[in-house]
């Protein structure tokens, strides 16, 4: 089980950003950058990749298209699809796979109805899938892996394990950023911010993904129910959305897209899989597609 929260030592610099970003029109701005990062306009797109590839040195050899001035829009860059040998995924039966590249925020043991955050906080996995208690049943006491995407990673999300969806939910939510200063200083981050939810069961037990939106995240897409985000901000109960139950997919197989930077929450039933502590331990990077864990229940 994991250990109590302990009080939070987010410094004055955490607490100075959380309480700027309470103030901040979040869904206004996501909106904004929504319509800019979709732009075709050429002096728009240039604009953009100008100022975001001086930020980040951004390896542009991997990518299916390796010009950053060719893709339609900046989007279409952000998303872009990576060359098929640029992630292998790891073949074993029992293996679990990273679902996208980034870095490990946390990785456990869901203590009950609690799921570590940082120090000091933590939050509710009934609340993180949108309320459903039956659901978040299944999971109590199983494993749970939250990783970080970064602005320079792939943004692409992939299926750890293979697995038929079971539901899709849109839970609305608030748009905070999902970066560590504003994990360690806003409790209940990943349950507060807009997400999508996809449950999955496979042989080896049941697996949710949750998709969590973020402060310029204007929207999340699923290859099965296209952009799913944004819906009417009035909104304020989970939505449950049909399209693609009961569709089969392979261990790899792409499952989304974030467009713009997020975050996304991995949970698994108890006794479905473990962790390997040696490659996914907190601030670990990883790599989709890589060997992170293995099924422990056999299929």
């Amino acid at each position: 089980m994991n250990k109590q929260p302990q009080p939070s030592d987010s410094g004055i610099t955490d607490q100075l950003l959380a309480s700027l970003q309470v103030m901040l029109p979040k869904h206004a701005l996501s909106a904004l950058m929504y319509k800019l990062t979709r732009s075709r306009q050429p002096w728009v797109k240039r604009s953009i990749l100008d100022v975001f590839l001086r930020a980040y040195n951004i390896d542009m050899t991997q990518a299916l298209e390796c010009d950053p001035y060719r893709y339609e829009s900046f989007n279409a860059f952000f998303t872009r699809a990576l060359k098929p040998d640029a992630r292998p995924i790891h073949a074993a039966a029992d293996s679990v796979v990273s679902p996208v590249d980034g870095k490990v925020s946390q990785c456990g043991i869901i203590d009950g109805d609690r799921i570590l955050q940082a120090k000091g906080h933590d939050y509710s996995l009934i609340e993180l899938l949108g309320g459903d208690v039956a659901r978040a049943k299944r999971y109590q006491g199983g494993s749970f892996a939250c990783i970080y995407l970064a602005p320079y990673n792939y943004h692409r999300i992939h299926m750890p394990a293979a697995g038929t969806l079971r539901d899709t939910v849109y839970v609305p939510g608030d748009l905070f950023s999902v970066n560590a200063a504003t994990a360690r200083a806003v409790p209940r981050l990943f349950a507060r911010n807009e997400r999508v939810v996809c449950d999955f069961a496979s042989p080896h037990g049941d697996f949710a993904m949750a998709f969590i939106g973020a402060l310029f995240v204007g929207s999340i897409e699923t290859v099965w129910a296209g952009e799913i985000n944004p819906l009417p901000r009035h909104r304020a109960a989970p939505l449950t959305i049909a399209h693609g139950q009961g569709r089969f997919f392979d261990k790899g197989a792409e499952a989304g897209r974030f467009n713009m930077g997020s975050t996304v929450v991995l949970v698994f039933e108890p006794g479905c899989a473990t962790w390997d502590e040696r490659a996914f331990a907190p601030e670990a990077i990883v790599t989709m597609g890589r060997r992170v864990g293995t099924l422990t229940r056999s299929g």
